[in-house]
């Protein structure tokens, strides 16, 4: 038998670790796998244009309103567990999904799958805590954990479009099924149940308003950019924001708040949730609208154009790799800084493409971009963290999490629902979207010349916003955070504490395990 060193893992810590990355993989990816198979999707379903973002995002809307809510149910009633049921919800969502017969059951199974993503990404940290007691493998361990998820977000638009070279459009569900068995068969076998006890409860009012406050607003945005001005849309975009301000005002007199928001008092703390949420924004919009173009403008086929996401991805995924080297010779501030500068030229590049031809600037823009997004992706948590005291780094690590979530899932919200106005606004006004514009029977020439032309002008509006925002916020970063900012020393793990959310970093050690 192998002997190991104490607090040294061994082989079935990292086939454990292997394990974990499965889910990981997962959900991140689908956070992304749609942006290439929306075309076809549209084709089969045909969605009206708010129902094609919905399909988009209501899994991320889903993910980030439960992620902090899910983290405490874990730290209760045990993470293993909890990983275990959000894994095979993933896997019946992902079935239905495949099969859905209309686009309003397309978006009820997204959902699901979204509900079941926000009991995944915390349980499956929590547990691979459990896996490395020793505390410099498992900081090694969690940077492989985040390499993982962030290359899930950028080579999902690439296993989609691979996928749909050769199948349908419910392939790109199907395709989480084997992942989903490979871990519910070998989970119970090589990973172990952890419990952290925590003070109070759950507080339930606070989940439904976060969750229905987000749904109300993103669902009144998207009417409107798509169908124009009327009563209901305002009205859901009124009760929204009336929801989530009172989600706001009830965490300042919970004793256990789900987001504990007297940390944004810190302007360190502020800029980093801030850098983590409009990097993932910008991504994921540009992501989408940028595979509509590529399919659906200059007619790329799906393959085509999964080819054409390999370099950004890969230098997205790269630069998390080498970001903390990175850190460690220009500090934190000044990462943060080109964060934004590269992401606001990746931007700007986008604007040179055109109806004709752009396929070059295309890819020029995501490795440019990549690298800004790879920056932020991998300093973001650890500059929320340092930013708090010790005994707040449960807190502070939730909210980071929470709002990469919530930018995956504003960006299509937001800024896809720019795209959508002034494709509305500029087209032949034929139909509500470019996809469903090519479909009608005997279309003029003109008219689909006319209807391409607005949705460039629609891509080229929301990238321009996105890149005016981060070049803002990379002047601030400059002028707000302090000179001396750079890679923390290192920090005790921090104790549970109430107002942590039941974030996966906090408390690890004090976990009940059980064999």
């Amino acid at each position: 038998m192998t002997s190991h060193s104490p607090g040294s893992p061994g082989l079935r810590a990292w086939l454990g670790l292997l394990v974990i990355l499965c889910p990981v993989l997962l959900v991140s990816m689908d956070g992304s796998i749609l942006f290439l198979a929306m075309p076809r999707i549209s084709g089969a379903l045909s969605p009206t244009a708010d129902q094609a973002l919905w399909i988009l995002d209501v899994y991320g809307f889903a993910v980030g309103s439960l992620l902090i809510a899910f983290g405490n149910i874990g730290d209760r009633y045990g993470r293993l567990r909890l990983l275990m049921i959000g894994a095979a919800l993933f896997g019946a969502g992902s079935a239905g999904a495949a099969y859905a017969p209309n686009a309003e059951l397309l978006i009820a199974f997204r959902a699901l799958m979204g509900v079941a993503g926000a009991t995944l990404l915390p349980s499956a940290l929590a547990v691979l805590s459990e896996l490395f007691p020793d505390p410099r493998r498992r900081a090694r361990a969690i940077g492989i954990f985040a390499a993982a998820f962030a290359a899930g977000f950028a080579i999902g638009p690439i296993v989609g479009g691979v996928l749909l070279e050769r199948f349908w459009w419910g392939s790109v569900f199907l395709v989480n099924l084997p992942v989903i068995s490979v871990f519910l068969l070998f989970a119970p076998v090589l990973l172990r149940e952890a419990r952290v006890t925590r003070p109070g409860r759950v507080d339930v009012p606070s989940v439904l308003s976060s969750a229905g406050g987000l749904l109300l607003a993103g669902y009144g945005i998207k009417h409107a950019a798509a169908e124009g001005l009327s009563a209901v849309p305002v009205a859901a975009v009124v009760a929204g924001v009336g929801l989530l301000a009172w989600f706001a005002r009830r965490q300042r007199v919970l004793e256990h708040p789900l987001i504990d928001f007297s940390l944004f008092r810190d302007r360190v703390f502020t800029l980093a949730i801030v850098t983590g949420v409009l990097p993932l924004a910008a991504w994921s919009a540009a992501a989408y609208l940028s595979g509509v173009y590529l399919q659906s403008v200059l007619d790329v086929p799906v393959l085509g154009a999964a080819f054409l996401a390999i370099p950004g991805a890969a230098v997205l995924t790269t630069m998390c790799v080498v970001t903390p080297a990175v850190i460690d010779r220009i500090g934190k501030r000044t990462a943060l800084a080109l964060c934004h500068l590269f992401i606001t030229t990746g931007l700007v590049l986008l604007l040179m493409t055109g109806v004709s031809g752009g396929i070059g600037w295309y890819v020029a823009s995501t490795v440019i971009a990549g690298v800004g997004y790879g920056i932020s992706f991998s300093v973001v948590a650890d500059t929320a963290v340092g930013a708090v005291p010790v005994e707040q780094a449960g807190a502070a690590s939730a909210i980071a999490e929470t709002g990469n979530e919530l930018g995956n899932a504003l960006g299509i919200a937001l800024l896809g629902s720019l795209a959508a106005l002034v494709f509305r606004l500029q087209g032949p006004d034929l139909a509500p979207t470019l996809d469903e514009t090519r479909r009608i029977a005997e279309l003029a020439p003109e008219a689909l010349a006319d209807a391409k032309a607005a949705f460039v002008t629609g891509l080229h509006a929301a990238a321009a916003v996105a890149a005016v925002l981060h070049a803002a916020l990379g002047v601030l970063v400059l002028r707000l955070l302090p000179r001396p900012l750079s890679r923390p020393r290192p920090r005790p793990r921090p104790r549970p504490s109430g107002p942590d959310g039941g974030s996966p970093r906090a408390g690890r050690r004090h976990a009940k395990v059980e064999r």
